[in-house]
């Protein structure tokens, strides 16, 4: 069965960048451009993984992670969060909200792949 994965970002360049790699990789792609949206994507599309821009309009990735760790439905959806902050204190809250993976801008490719695959693996 093929893995599902919500990218939220609101950065273009960034999320053309990333479907491209999850497409390539064989996974299926949703993208939305906030935190709202990243919801009701969540529930409308049940992402296997979701990489998650920390600074979004509407709710903060911070706030999405929060979300979906209070909902018992959601308990085995993978969040990577993505940040251009990559200072010890954005990693600490990013894990303590609940992220199973942060990943600062710029990232290199290969290593997001080699997370994302080993967290669905794990999954």
């Amino acid at each position: 069965m093929t893995k599902r994965i919500l990218i939220a970002d609101d950065e273009p360049n960034i999320v053309v960048s990333l479907e491209f790699l999850m497409r390539q990789k064989g996974y299926a792609v949703k993208v939305v451009g906030n935190g709202e949206e990243a919801l009701r994507a969540i529930a409308e599309f049940m992402p296997d993984l979701v990489l998650l821009d920390v600074m979004m309009p509407r709710l903060s990735g911070y706030e999405v992670c929060q979300e979906v760790r209070a909902n018992p439905a959601w308990a085995g959806i993978r969040i990577v969060m993505l940040s251009a902050k990559g200072r010890d204190v954005e990693v600490t809250k990013g894990m303590a909200v609940g992220a199973d993976a942060y990943v600062t801008k710029p990232f290199s490719t290969k290593d997001l792949v080699a997370k994302v695959e080993e967290l669905l693996r794990d999954g």
